[in-house]
C-alpha cells in the first residue's frame, strides 16, 4: 500500500510550532518538563499523527510525537511512552508492527497508554473496537494490559490517498451504505481528554 511521508508536528510554548529545515527530521518541540514522555504512532494518511499531537496537548504539550518511521534509535531518554496507530484491515502499518516486535521488551515498562484510530466503516468506534484493536491487537503487540486505551474515529481525506485506494474504499462503502466522499470522525476534544486521562493515571 502506498504511504505518504508526514512531518511530525506539535506544540511549543503556547502552540507555536518549530520545524527544522530538513523535513525528514522535522518534529515539534514540546514544552519543557522534568517528565520525559514520547508518543509513537503509526499512520498512513495522518489521522494517528493528528491524534498524537492532540493527546500531547491534553498532557500539557510535553510529549513529542514521533512517526514510527522517524522514531529515535535510542528511547532511553524517555521514561513514559504512549503508542498509537491507524487501523486498516484490522492492523496497523507494518513499520509499526516491526518496530514494536523488535523493541517490545524495552518499551513494555514505559508504556502508559495505547490508542487506535479506525474508520469503522464511517461509524464511531465503540467497546468492540477497543476490545478488538486496542486490547486484542495493539495491547498484545506491545505486551501490555491495564493501561488507559482508547479507540478514536477515523476519517477519509481524498487528497491524501492514492486515487485507486480512494476509489476502492468508495466502491466498498457504496455497497455497504457507508459514507461517500471526505468525512471526519476524529474528535480533537476526545483526544485531549485521553491525554489528560493518561497523565492522571500515571500520577495515581
Amino acid at each position: 500500500m502506498e504511504r505518504r511521508t508526514f512531518i511530525n508536528i506539535g506544540l511549543a510554548g503556547l502552540g507555536t510550532t518549530l520545524l527544522v529545515a530538513d523535513a525528514a527530521s522535522a518534529q515539534f518541540i514540546p514544552k519543557p518538563s522534568t517528565e520525559k514522555w514520547a508518543i509513537l504512532f503509526g499512520t498512513w494518511y495522518g489521522s494517528a499523527r493528528d491524534a498524537s499531537v492532540w493527546i500531547s496537548e491534553g498532557m500539557g504539550g510535553i510529549a513529542p510525537a514521533f512517526d514510527i518511521r522517524q522514531v529515535p534509535a535510542d528511547l532511553a531518554g524517555f521514561d513514559h511512552v504512549v503508542i498509537g496507530t491507524a487501523i486498516h484491515g484490522g492492523r496497523g502499518p507494518k513499520d509499526l508492527e516491526d518496530y514494536i516486535s523488535k523493541n517490545a521488551d524495552k518499551l513494555q515498562s514505559k508504556i502508559r497508554g495505547t490508542f487506535v484510530v479506525c474508520g469503522n466503516r464511517g461509524k464511531m468506534p465503540g467497546p468492540q473496537q477497543v476490545t478488538d484493536y486496542v486490547d486484542g491487537y495493539l495491547g498484545k503487540l506491545c505486551k501490555v494490559s491495564g493501561v488507559p486505551g482508547r479507540a478514536f474515529g477515523g476519517r477519509i481525506t481524498q487528497a491524501l490517498m492514492p486515487e485507486a485506494e480512494f476509489k476502492s474504499i468508495q466502491d466498498m462503502y457504496a455497497k455497504i451504505g457507508g459514507p461517500l466522499g471526505d468525512w471526519d470522525n476524529l474528535n480533537r476534544m476526545e483526544c485531549l481528554k485521553f491525554g489528560r486521562e493518561i497523565f492522571a493515571a500515571k500520577k495515581a
